[in-house]
């Protein structure tokens, strides 16, 4: 499974980077109006840390305000994602966009309907919203195992799942169990992944026993 992480937070970004973990960034127009800096600016900093798939939203609603806007952002960097809505303006913006060669991500999907007409309108990804159909009581893993079962059927859809409104790590693993190629998370989901009571338990233990010898291994380059 990729990891990809929902924020416009370049230092969050850089840090995450770091790790070697992360393929690409997901963002929206709350995230980018949170940092409170110019859009263009923020995607370009984005851009230039990750090599992989950066989304950006486009805020038209009609289609051909979807595709000028989509073309705008495309010239922002080349692994910019388009983001549309799951609409039908969104999807014929998808597909033109798809035609010129330009990831696209459709966004806000809600059902396994709605992520086969995404496929078949070319999208890149589509990014299906487990937390918010969490929150209305309905089973937003079983919408990720819908969609999975739906796209296996037919070998030449090339859409990839990208789990969204990932809300705690139980989400990211079922989510890589089903199989979905991506999910995109809040930074702190990410690093609660790699917690566990007894990692820390044992670590303590070995740097006790490790304390006791009086020994130290030489740090390569320390003064």
């Amino acid at each position: 499974m990729k990891f990809f992480v929902d924020t416009a937070d370049i230092e969050s970004i850089r840090d995450l980077a770091a790790t070697g973990l992360l393929d690409g960034v997901t963002t929206n127009p709350s995230l980018v109006a949170k940092t409170g800096r110019d859009f263009v600016t923020v995607l370009r900093e984005i851009c230039a840390v990750v090599d992989g798939p950066v989304s950006a939203e486009v805020t038209a609603t009609d289609a051909a305000g979807m595709l000028q806007e989509g073309r705008h952002l495309a010239e922002v960097a080349r692994n910019i994602a388009v983001k549309v809505p799951l609409t039908w303006d969104g999807l014929k913006a998808c597909r033109a966009l798809r035609q010129a060669g330009t990831m696209v991500n459709v966004t806000l999907c809600f059902s396994a309907g709605q992520a086969l007409l995404a496929a078949r309108a070319g999208a890149t990804f589509v990014s299906p919203f487990v937390g918010r159909l969490d929150d209305v009581s309905e089973d937003g893993m079983a919408l990720i195992r819908d969609i999975r079962t739906i796209y296996q059927n037919y070998p030449t859809i090339e859409t990839e799942i990208l789990v969204a409104s990932v809300r705690h790590p139980r989400h990211v693993i079922e989510a890589a169990k089903i199989g979905a190629e991506v999910c995109t998370v809040p930074p702190d989901i990410l690093k609660k992944l790699v917690q566990h009571p007894l990692t820390d338990k044992g670590l303590a233990a070995f740097l006790a026993d490790w304390k006791a010898t009086s020994q130290a291994i030489p740090r390569k380059g320390s003064a």
